[in-house]
C-alpha cells in the first residue's frame, strides 16, 4: 500500500476543486463554505463525506446522468433557469407575440397622438 497516500491527495485535491466549482445552490446540508472547510481541514474523511452527502444531486461538473448543459449561447443569461416562465407549447408563443404586438402599436398610437397635440 505504498501509493495510499497518493491515493488520498488524488481524492482531496479532486474533492476541493469539486466543491469550489459547485454551484451553491446545488449544495446540500451544509453551506458550500462549510464543505470547503471540512475538505481542507479533514482531508480524507470531509472528502468522503462531500462525496456521499455533499455534493450536488446533478453530478456537478464532473457530469452524471442530470447534469446540467454548458450554454453556447452568446447570451446564457436568457437561456431558461429555474424560475424562468418559458413557453410550453407554440399557442402559448403566438398568445404571447400577439400581446406583444397589440402593446407596441397601442403605444405607437400614443405616441402618435402626443405628437399630434404637441404640433397643435
Amino acid at each position: 500500500m505504498p501509493y495510499l497516500g497518493l491515493i488520498i491527495m488524488i481524492l482531496w485535491v479532486f474533492c476541493l476543486i469539486d466543491v469550489i466549482t459547485a454551484d451553491d445552490s446545488g449544495v446540500r446540508h451544509l453551506p458550500k463554505m462549510m464543505w470547503l472547510l471540512l475538505v481542507i481541514f479533514i482531508p480524507l474523511a470531509g472528502s468522503i463525506v462531500w462525496l456521499l452527502v455533499g455534493r450536488p444531486i446533478d453530478g456537478g461538473i464532473w457530469g452524471g446522468a442530470g447534469s446540467r448543459q454548458r450554454s453556447n449561447s452568446d447570451f446564457p443569461e436568457y437561456d431558461a433557469k429555474p424560475g424562468r416562465a418559458v413557453a410550453t407549447s407554440p399557442d402559448a408563443d403566438e398568445e404571447f407575440l400577439r400581446q406583444c404586438r397589440a402593446r407596441a402599436e397601442e403605444q405607437r398610437r400614443a405616441a402618435r397622438n402626443q405628437k399630434d397635440s404637441e404640433d397643435n
